[in-house]
């Protein structure tokens, strides 16, 4: 008899370690990402207008419920541009007017109808200057800061396994170590494969 109660305790355990894992994983979500950058730097130390780069990177995401979500992503985001003519100048052309900066950037993002078939995101990104073609190498630490923070809203199309996001990204940090204060702006387009 009592092994019997250890018994059937024992497999009540299990039934609900076994219900909360798979509520769990049914809530859990962890993809793959890439996609096209459009970023300018407003300053009049920069071109105004928005130069192409990449994005690559992953994500994973909670759902509280159908409707709310938390996402957290690790992106590697390449920004793209160039100093203007009279900024230039002041360096003799000493180095190559056109820039790339890559950044590993860490958006943490609030899920807005995360169920549904379009999804709003929502939150602050963190991008740390990781290193840059041969001319920032040689020229960035006297040119760019190593950190930005900015503000992150965009929409998703959920086709599960595939999502389709745009996201426009607000940069809130003075970037630049020289000359006018300068920020970030940059428009993303994605492709993300939801693996589980």
């Amino acid at each position: 008899m009592k092994n019997t109660k250890y018994f059937s305790q024992s497999i009540i355990c299990l039934l609900i370690c076994f219900l909360t894992s798979n509520s769990l994983s049914a809530q859990f979500h962890l993809g793959a990402k890439a996609g096209a950058n459009l970023t300018k730097i407003d300053s009049q130390s920069y071109d105004d207008n928005f130069e192409l780069g990449f994005q690559v990177g992953g994500f994973v995401y909670y759902d509280f419920s159908d409707f709310m979500g938390i996402q957290a992503e690790v992106l590697f985001n390449q920004t793209n541009t160039k100093v203007t003519d009279e900024f230039s100048d002041v360096f003799d052309d000493a180095f190559d007017k056109n820039k790339t900066l890559n950044y590993i950037s860490v958006p943490l993002l609030l899920r807005l109808n995360s169920g549904g078939l379009i999804t709003i995101n929502a939150g602050p990104q963190f991008s740390f200057l990781a290193d840059g073609n041969e001319t920032v190498l040689a020229n960035g630490k006297k040119l760019f800061k190593d950190t930005d923070f900015s503000a992150v809203a965009g929409l998703e199309l959920n086709l599960h396994p595939v999502i389709i996001s745009a996201r426009y990204i607000w940069g809130f940090t003075d970037i630049s170590d020289v000359g006018d204060k300068a920020n970030s702006h940059q428009i993303q387009l994605g492709v993300g494969l939801r693996l589980f």
